[in-house]
Formats: structure tokens, sequence, C-alpha cells
């Protein structure tokens, strides 16, 4: 028989279900990597004596494992730099240190940067790996992603477009389209994973429009679509990337990736902050996903995403926390409370309510990576499970509205996690994780790449 865990008399369980139900005095049963069945915990109290694992949940708040969109892991090697600079003169300062990446650096980054993402809930994460210099394969992040424990959707990104052809990186750390291709099928073929409950998807990514050419966004769809896996990139990010857009393509970003069939329900777009208002139409009609990434829209000044406008517009929006160098934390917990602040920073102040950005944290991500077993907690559902101790100080005077007390005032960190079924955080501590060694090898791997570059 699988393993069961109950998680008896719970403060406070959230679905995340469409009736916005809080359940109290609630428990949940796990087994093997699905939830068997949840409600009051007077319902399930049998199970006190006959699940393999009992855990006390009188002063938990539980809800579903949150879901990151879109990182690029290997940035937080370089954590804190361009510290003044927009969108593209940080690209421009960072590309030359990143073309010192190898294999080694995307392993231990993706480890650390999946470490910090457990710690404050995520279960599930897509990373968005662009560079491929000296000996790096997708392989290094799926290494990590296994030994960590943690849902991953693995996006096999690419720059083709270098200086000399009218695009933004320098032409050393470009590949050729070939050979991009090739790789992308290769990784498909041997890794992607599209059961439910599946630890592992591939995702087909070339960087952006100012990376990459025409040919090759067209090709990798056809790809993509041969194969039923998703697509991604970046789009519309801030001004200068709109108007590279109209100079390069006669067209807005909305319209030119309609001319590449990079619309549906198996494509998300990272950013987005400067669509208009016919560009949310269009997504809306086709069924095309957002990543919003609010800290690194700041960070970088792109501006502030038509959120509110866009989930009108029933246009389906996740959370990414973006690559720890413009954001400059991996914590999708922070990332759900600045989404919730950035709205209302224009001058609504119900611009975004707390469980409109919990939303975002759980169900939107979900629906945008094309997955539905998880972001919500349901009897078939993934066991990808979070907890927080609620007698903490960050829920101090919050017990009247625990959700919001979550995201108006986040904890430092996650108590619980299950991923699949599977511990990942007990008590605080990440499991199976030796993270001060973990943490003394990033910075070693960091210090050799910013000094060599």
């Amino acid at each position: 028989m699988d393993h069961s865990i109950l998680i008896s008399q719970i403060q406070a369980l959230v679905p995340m279900d469409d009736e916005g139900t809080i359940l109290q005095d609630a428990s949940l049963l796990i087994r093997g990597n699905q939830i068997e069945a949840l409600g009051p915990a007077e319902q399930l109290a049998q199970w006190v004596n006959r699940a393999d694992e009992v855990i006390d949940g009188r002063n938990l708040l539980v809800l579903p494992g949150l879901v990151n969109t879109h990182h690029h892991m290997f940035q937080s090697l370089t954590r804190a730099m361009a510290q003044n600079d927009e969108l593209f003169q940080w690209l421009h300062t960072l590309h030359p240190i990143w073309g010192g990446l190898r294999g080694e650096d995307v392993y231990i980054s993706a480890k650390l940067a999946m470490a910090e993402l457990l710690l404050s809930g995520c279960t599930t994460t897509s990373d968005h790996l662009y560079l491929f210099p000296n000996d790096v394969r997708l392989e290094d992040e799926i290494r990590a992603a296994t030994e960590m424990g943690i849902r991953f959707h693995a996006a096999r990104g690419a720059m083709s477009l270098g200086k000399s052809k009218g695009g933004l990186p320098p032409d050393h750390i470009c590949e050729e389209e070939e050979a991009i291709l090739q790789d992308m099928q290769r990784v498909i073929e041997a890794h992607h994973d599209a059961d439910p409950y599946s630890m592992l998807r591939i995702v087909l990514a070339p960087c952006a429009p100012f990376t990459v050419t025409h040919d090759l966004m067209i090709e990798a769809a056809m790809l993509a679509r041969s194969y039923g896996v998703s697509l991604h990139t970046h789009l519309a990010e801030n001004d200068n990337d709109v108007q590279y857009s109209l100079e390069h393509f006669k067209m807005r970003p909305g319209e030119y990736v309609e001319s590449l069939g990079w619309l549906g329900s198996d494509v998300w777009h990272a950013h987005c902050v400067k669509l208009d208002a016919a560009e949310i139409q269009l997504f809306a009609r086709n069924h095309t996903g957002v990543c919003h990434c609010p800290v690194s829209n700041m960070r970088l000044a792109s501006g502030i995403a038509p959120i509110r406008q866009m989930l009108d517009a029933k246009v389906a929006v996740g959370l990414g926390v973006d690559g720890t160098a413009s954001n400059d934390s991996g914590n999708l917990l922070q990332e759900t409370r600045q989404a919730l602040l950035l709205q209302r920073v224009a001058g609504d102040p119900a611009g975004l309510s707390a469980r409109e950005a919990l939303t975002l944290a759980t169900r939107g991500g979900a629906d945008v990576l094309g997955r539905e077993d998880i972001g919500r907690l349901a009897p078939s559902m993934a066991a990808d499970i979070i907890a927080f101790r609620t007698d903490q100080v960050s829920f101090a005077g919050a017990q009247h509205d625990l959700l919001a007390g979550l995201v108006f005032s986040p904890p430092p960190g996650v108590t619980h996690s299950w991923v699949n079924g599977k511990p990942r955080v007990k008590d605080g501590i990440l499991l199976d994780v030796d993270l001060p060694l973990l943490i003394e090898k990033h910075n070693q791997c960091a210090h050799r790449l910013i000094a060599a570059g």
C-alpha cells in the first residue's frame, strides 16, 4: 500500500476552489503522490489511527503548493549586479559574465535557486535556460531538480541573433539555429513526461524576439506542437522592447507573436508589461498565458503590467520570480505580496485582492503551465501541499483572516512542504540538502564566474 499521511485538525485549510472555501478544523489525507480526501476533521477522524503518519495541524494554515512560471536560475550567481540599469543595459553588462558559465555552475545555481523556492512554498517551477556556453546542457538543471525533489518544467531556451545580425547579445554566446532545433528535439525525446503527476516536462523557449530570428520562432513552434509540448518566451517587457519590435518587425509585440503562430493555450509569455488593450484581448481570445514578474519589473524600471485588465479579460496569468539577478530573490511568497501591492500603487486600493494574488501563485500558474493536476487541493489532485504555522509573528493580529495575513504579511518561510506526496520541508528545514555546503559551493562558482568576466 502507498504511504499515507494525515494532516489532522488543520486550523485553516484553503483548497483554492471556485467557491473560495476556507475550512476550519479540517483534515487532509495524502496517499502516495495524491490527495485522497479532505474535509471536516470529524469526517476523517478514523484515519488518526490508520494513517502511517499523522501531522498535528491545529496551528497550521494549509494551501496548495505555489507555482513559479518564469525563472533564470543561473542568474543566482550574479545576484545584486548591474544595480541601476534598465533591461537592455542590464543585459549588456551581464552577458559577458554569463558567457563563462559551465555545466557545474548551472547545476549548483539551479539547486540553490530551487532551495530558495522550496523554502518560500513553491512546489512546481519552470526555468528558462537560454545560454549554453562551454559544456552547459539542459541536463544540468534536470539533475538538480531530480535531487531537490521539485516538480519541474525545464524550458530549453536559445539565442541565435547576435549583434552582428542586429540582435542584442554578443555573437559568441549565440548558437546556430540548426543545432538549437536538434537539441530541442533531443531533450524532448529524452526527458519529456506528459503523464498526469509528471515531475518533469520540457518546454521550448527561444529567449526573446530581439535574440532569435523569425525563422527560429516558427520552427520551434512547429517542433513543439509536433510533440505536444509548451512554448515560452519574453514579450513586451519594457518600452525599448516594444520599440525594437516596431522598428524591426513593423508590428507591436502581440501582433508579431500572432504572425509567428505563438498564441494559444500551449503558449505563455513572460512579463507583458507593455501589452495594450488590443493585445490583451488578442491573448484572451486565443487563451494565451502570461507570467507576471512584479519585482523584476520594478527593479529594472520596466513598469506596471496591466494585470487587472488581463484578469478582467480572462487571460490566464501566473507569477514568476524571474532571474535572481533582476529580482534579486527567489521567494515566490514575497512575489505574491508584491503582485498585490503593485496593482494598487497606480491608485486603486482594490486593484488586486489577497485571494486573487494567491490565485495567481497557485491555480493561475497551473493554468499557464497547462497542468490540471496541481494548483488546488482536492481528491485525485497531486499532493503538492504547503503549511505555515499560524502562531508566529507575521500572523499576530491576522487570526481573523489567515489567508489575507499570509499575503499581506508573509512569514519568513514555509513550515512544511510536500511535493508529489514526499516531504521537502519539515519544521522549516529543507530536507535531504546540506544547505550551508550548497551555499559555499554556490559562492565559489559565483566568485570564479565574476572574476573571469
